[in-house]
């Protein structure tokens, strides 16, 4: 009978336990007297458990207030017994700053798993052997092979020189999957603001102060004014670097902002650069739709007005 082909589960790292002073992520399992059981979510599930004193600074009245069953936390590794199987771990001692960078990781690896079991499924090779000829050797070239992948979407002979891939389609599979996956989406970035100007100037200095801020528009990161409902406006930039659109349209907004108060108007932020959701697109677009139709009303009176004093 032939054995059975292991295509979906393994570490995501190359050595086979976390090592002291490491985060790391965990899913609660079960919750006992004496702390919490997890599972080791890089580690092929292995199990650990954070200790009942680690759980938190404050004491402790209920476990259930620290962690939950089924619920993923950022840990830091206390000890690791590998002949017993025992890997103790500390929540309390995880800091936000610590517990942020540890996500990032994981959700970087994640990504990577999810790519490589893939293709390890597909072609019926076992996923720790992808690891080893693939994945591994490239986190110890660059750090993390999530990283690799990125890089090779524009340039996999780079990337891939020296790496020995199980078979040619195999590596056609993968970098097919990378492209797809990794790929990464534009980003929509809004800002609102509010532009007034009651000088001689007005209305032509309001169109000058948004015209010198639209100027900063380029073909990677595009800046667009539009105007909601006076004195509203929204700035926007649609790019694949979401912090540079972010950058751009506050750089925007500082020209605006010194090109109307030298014409002796004023601009507030009503919501400074950040990205947005189709959501939010949705609601300005309801907002706008609304402006215009009281605009058209209000026009439509005048109309009408002025048929009465005709009459």
């Amino acid at each position: 009978m032939a054995e059975e082909v292991n295509t979906t589960s393994c570490r995501f790292y190359e050595n086979k336990y976390p090592e002291v002073d490491d985060f790391v992520v965990v899913n609660v399992r079960e919750i006992a007297d004496m702390g919490a059981y997890v599972k080791l979510l890089e580690y092929d599930n292995i199990e650990g458990m954070i200790l009942l004193s680690e759980l938190s600074r404050r004491r402790i009245r209920s476990i259930q207030k620290h962690v939950k069953v089924g619920r993923n936390e950022v840990v830091v590794v206390l000890r690791v017994d590998t002949d017993k199987g025992y890997i103790d771990l500390s929540k309390r001692r995880v800091s936000p700053e610590d517990a942020a960078k540890a996500e990032e990781k994981y959700n970087k690896s994640k990504a990577v798993h999810s790519i490589l079991r893939h293709v390890a499924e597909k072609h019926k090779y076992p996923l720790e052997k992808l690891y080893e000829k693939i994945g591994w050797p490239l986190s110890r070239k660059y750090g993390h092979a999530y990283e690799a992948f990125k890089i090779a979407i524009t340039n996999p002979e780079q990337v891939f020189e020296g790496i020995e891939a199980p078979s040619k389609e195999i590596m056609d599979d993968l970098l097919l999957q990378i492209s797809r996956k990794l790929t990464p989406n534009p980003v929509k970035v809004r800002a609102d603001i509010e532009v007034t100007c009651f000088s001689y100037e007005g209305v032509d200095a309001v169109k000058a102060a948004l015209s010198a801020g639209e100027a900063l528009n380029t073909e990677d990161i595009p800046v667009k004014v539009k105007l909601v409902a006076a004195p509203l406006f929204v700035l926007t930039s649609v790019s694949l670097d979401k912090q540079k659109a972010i950058d751009r349209l506050t750089e925007a907004i500082e020209v605006i902002k010194t090109k109307i108060e030298a014409a002796g108007g004023n601009l507030n932020v009503k919501m400074a650069p950040k990205t947005v959701s189709e959501t939010d697109d949705a609601e300005l677009a309801k907002l706008m739709e609304k402006s215009e139709a009281e605009t058209r009303q209000v026009a439509g009176d005048d109309d009408e007005d002025s048929d009465e004093e005709e009459d």
